[in-house]
């Protein structure tokens, strides 16, 4: 994964003036653009779509102190205008187009990544696989913005939304693996953008065959493999810090990958106020 993501950069800079289509060289590369992608947002800590932008309008600023006609350098870089490629060289840089031309900065250059394996392995990931038949996922789902570190309050206002008969009512219809009430995230942005939406459910699983009550939303489950993940502590803490490591420590040292699917929270055990809590993190694996 490592030799993958730096020939996916030496890719990027090498068609910065063209149509990034990153097809071919996931087939080259022996994976999936789902799981790249993933990967490559976990581990730089930016979606590959900001990453390109950025490097973009990084080499773009050597045109436009060339003094280069700027709707040829927006062309150049694939914007249809003058305008929207300012835009996107003003939310790089901090300034525009002519403040550089004119003062020959500030610029902000974003360095070409260069991806490196550590090796540490000094904390050992409690972890499982599970070959899983069809499922569903049934509960009551939203909308959300995705947040990535601390609470988010739209899924608490959500949760909080419902009767708390609802809550006992669901896991009586629980049925299958995972047990219990779950936190389930689908939809979600392959670049794992923050403030990008996804469907946030909160529900239980039940068998393929379940009959599921009008009232509630449904999410079908195919039938795969899952890594299940324990985390244990203060939360959600120490459930976002698994699932970072699952990027930077799992995957690199196991012969899977993310496959398109929901991401299932499985809760265990709670403080009554959440502060800590025993979880399972779910989440949909391939062979690599």
């Amino acid at each position: 994964m490592i030799s993958a993501l730096n020939q996916l950069v030496d890719f990027i800079d090498g068609h910065l003036t063209e149509e990034i289509d990153i097809d071919d060289l996931v087939v080259s590369l022996g994976t999936t653009e789902y799981h790249l992608r993933r990967m490559f947002s976990s581990l730089a800590g930016m979606p590959l779509s900001e990453y390109v932008r950025r490097r973009r309008m990084t080499v773009a600023a050597t045109d436009i102190l060339e003094k280069g006609e700027l709707l040829a350098i927006a062309v150049r870089y694939g914007y249809g205008s003058t305008e929207a490629f300012s835009r996107a060289f003003r939310s790089v840089h901090g300034v525009g187009p002519g403040d550089v031309r004119r003062d020959g900065g500030p610029l902000r250059t974003q360095p070409q990544l260069r991806f490196r394996l550590t090796v540490e392995g000094n904390t050992t990931m409690d972890t499982r696989i599970a070959d899983r038949p069809a499922f569903r996922l049934i509960g009551h789902s939203a909308r959300v913005p995705l947040i990535h570190h601390g609470p988010n309050p739209h899924i608490h206002a959500h949760i909080a939304s419902l009767p708390a008969a609802e809550h006992s009512r669901l896991k009586e219809l629980n049925n299958t693996d995972p047990a219990g009430l779950l936190q389930v995230s689908a939809d979600v942005d392959p670049d794992y953008t923050e403030g990008s939406e996804l469907t946030y459910l909160h529900g239980v699983a039940v068998t393929e065959t379940t009959t599921v009550p009008e009232e509630l939303d449904a999410i079908e489950v195919p039938a795969g493999i899952w890594a299940v993940f324990h985390a244990e502590g203060a939360y959600p803490g120490v459930l976002q810090s698994v699932w970072a490591s699952t990027a930077t420590d799992w995957f690199p040292s196991n012969p899977w990958r993310l496959r398109p699917g929901p991401s299932i929270v499985a809760v265990l055990d709670r403080a009554a106020d959440f502060s800590t809590a025993s979880c399972e993190l779910w989440l949909p694996i391939e062979r690599a």
